[in-house]
């Protein structure tokens, strides 16, 4: 008998320790609340409460973790006391849909019209109140209007569930201003039920959750799916996370945060591509794919002329391939010029956005059994600008080995009689080339340098005037660059151009132009590093990653930047991974063990979170099926 009830008193006391106590004296809102016994014995019921499941405890610490930095923000802007972000737990447990009895909706629980008077926007589009960064603001807002009339946060607080008109009624106008209130029996039990939640999350919430989410500020009317592509995330976390959004799409009447769900090693939550391929595989009606060839490593992407590219695996077809890459089949067969039923060729990397007009490269020369399209998959460059530069009908006959293709400039007529040169300097004609007086001058080169490689260039053609059908290779928005330096390149009497220069041979042979040659000023650019761009005044990070066919997330992770801070003009963004592609390897991490004796106040909680480690781990180290704890008891703790 003595020991059950030894074994008894020993688990009431276990039970004990990990509950969060409720303190004679608390800080609130700057305030110092003194806790009478009465009231003590109320708030500790409801803090047994709450914390009497771990496992939806912990569901709450883990969504706290996800949206109160978020909270936080906003109310440190609208000069709320950051103590008020537990009454989103207490008002909805942070679930973005939740639903009261009295129709209040949302995370803060507006009522439509309360919703509508503080400014959000509610109707069957649109309901900001599952928006959890606009309803904070409005709930921030409320708050201060009702702090206006007592001058005392706890009122504030009173008045969010009952209303100023009800509290001023009720209270003691003495406490305006007050720095120090008594909490006993006859506190109005909302104030109680709002401690009691402070007192049993505020130590477990701190440190990251395991999902972090972004805010990203969107200005134009788009769809969540086709934000999800842009920013290479899972749609169905978007929209998960995105619930405001009622009929999936965004509208344009003002700007709108959308939140980017990201994983806890901050990457953003993509769809599974094992899961993927599988699908694509149920659609599709095919044969599964071979095991782990869905499973793509970084290896498989890459970056062809600035286009993002995935490498197809053995047995994939064009509809599998897409639905791994987050794409739709149609739009994926359109990029890379082939059709949905076209069969894949295992290895070969498949782009991602659309071909580009002119390659980075100036030749290629061609392979044994290599067609066209193979040349434009591997460049990334329109077959039908590679068609035009070397001036090929669309019934060419196959390519030759050993032709050089050209892939950025038009080939002259006579080209097959001369020696591609090493080096030339390209002519921006859709900005800074201008003709001189007149044709009677010798004409001069002025260069203005940029961080791009010179690329090679043709001699004069026949006619003495050099091809300009194709367009510069620096964005017409781009920066503008600073002359630098001048020289002086003897060139033949030429004619009046129709359009403009493309190509002109720096180092052309003074027996190359006539005793009569004369001089024309000319301005050549040599393109900017098309690896960067200079942000404008009105640009947007969005209109940027639309320029270049790349996604937002990756500009965000190229350049490690902050989508709550934005861009600013001048700003230098690359447009291009900087960092080494590397194959994914595991690394064996050294594990060192040491244990933890249990003292009467430590929960999991506590010592979770004094060695960093996770809920689960402790349980799984020590073979624990609950969450109990014994004074003395040694927990092991495997430590990074």
């Amino acid at each position: 008998m003595r020991i059950l009830f030894a074994l008894f008193f020993a688990t009431c006391f276990t039970v004990a320790a990990q509950t969060p106590q409720v303190p004679h004296k608390m800080e609130f809102a700057g305030m110092t609340l003194t806790i009478r016994d009465d009231a003590r014995r109320e708030i500790q019921k409801d803090v047994d409460a709450l914390t009497a499941s771990p496992r939806h405890h912990n569901i709450k610490v883990e969504r706290a973790k996800t949206y109160f930095p978020l909270i936080q923000k906003v109310f440190e802007e609208e000069n709320v006391p950051d103590d008020f972000k537990y009454l989103v737990l207490q008002e909805s447990a942070l679930i973005a849909d939740a639903v009261s009895v009295s129709n209040a909706v949302g995370f803060w629980q507006f009522k439509e019209y309360t919703a509508l008077e503080m400014g959000l926007r509610v109707d069957k589009e649109i309901d900001e109140r599952l928006n959890i960064v606009s309803s904070s603001r409005a709930a921030a807002r409320y708050i201060k209007k009702n702090n206006f009339f007592f001058n005392n946060w706890v009122y504030a607080l009173q008045a969010y569930q009952m209303g100023a008109g009800g509290v001023m009624k009720t209270v003691d106008k003495g406490e305006s201003g007050a720095k120090s209130m008594e909490i006993n029996s006859s506190t109005y039990w909302y104030v109680k039920k709002f401690l009691a939640h402070k007192v049993a999350f505020e130590n477990a919430v701190k440190g990251e959750g395991e999902t972090k989410v972004v805010p990203y500020e969107n200005r134009s009317k788009k769809s969540l799916s086709d934000l999800a592509r842009e920013v290479s995330v899972n749609e169905t976390e978007l929209v998960q996370y995105n619930k405001w959004v009622k009929k999936g799409t965004i509208p344009e009447d003002r700007q709108y945060i959308v939140l980017i769900p990201m994983k806890g090693d901050g990457k953003p939550f993509k769809l599974p591509e094992t899961a993927a391929g599988t699908v694509a595989s149920a659609q599709a009606g095919a044969a599964p794919v071979a095991a782990g060839a869905a499973i793509a490593s970084k290896a498989t992407r890459i970056k062809i002329n600035g286009i993002n590219a995935v490498k197809a695996v053995a047995g994939e077809n064009v509809t599998q391939l897409a639905t791994r890459a987050g794409v739709t089949a149609s739009e994926l067969a359109k990029w890379n010029d082939i059709t949905i039923t076209t069969a894949l060729v295992p290895d070969r990397y498949y782009l991602l956005g659309k071909k580009r007009a002119r390659g980075t490269e100036a030749y290629h020369k061609v392979l044994v059994g290599e067609d066209l399209w193979a040349v434009s998959q591997q460049y990334g460059v329109q077959m039908k600008k590679l068609r035009r530069y070397n001036r090929l009908s669309s019934t060419e006959a196959p390519l030759t080995a050993g032709t050089t293709l050209w892939l950025a400039s038009m080939k002259p007529k006579d080209a097959d009689k001369m020696t591609p040169p090493a080096e030339v300097v390209q002519v921006d004609n859709g900005q800074t080339f201008s003709w001189g007086a007149s044709g009677e001058t010798e004409p001069t080169v002025s260069v203005k340098p940029a961080a791009a490689t010179v690329p090679p260039a043709t001699a004069p053609s026949a006619t003495g005037t050099t091809s300009s059908s194709t367009p510069s290779t620096t964005p017409a928005t781009g920066p503008a660059i600073a002359q630098v330096s001048t020289a002086t390149v003897p060139v033949e009497k030429a004619p009046e151009p129709k359009d403009s220069v493309q190509n002109i041979q720096p180092n052309a042979p003074a027996a190359m132009a006539p005793d009569t040659a004369t001089q024309q000023t000319i301005e050549v650019v040599v393109p900017e590093n098309k690896g960067e761009h200079i942000v404008k005044q009105g640009e947007t990070l969005y209109a940027i990653a639309k320029q270049y066919n790349v996604a937002v997330m990756d500009l965000v992770n190229w350049n490690k930047l902050n989508l709550q801070e934005g861009i600013k003009p001048g700003q230098v963004i690359k447009l291009v991974d900087s960092q080494p592609v590397e194959v994914e390897t595991p690394v064996a991490t050294p594990v060192k063990e040491i244990e933890h004796e249990v003292k009467s106040t430590d929960t999991l909680y506590s010592i979770a979170r004094k060695y960093n480690v996770t809920i689960k781990e402790l349980m799984e180290w020590n073979n624990k099926k609950d969450f109990t704890l014994s004074i003395g008891e040694r927990l092991k703790i495997k430590s990074r």
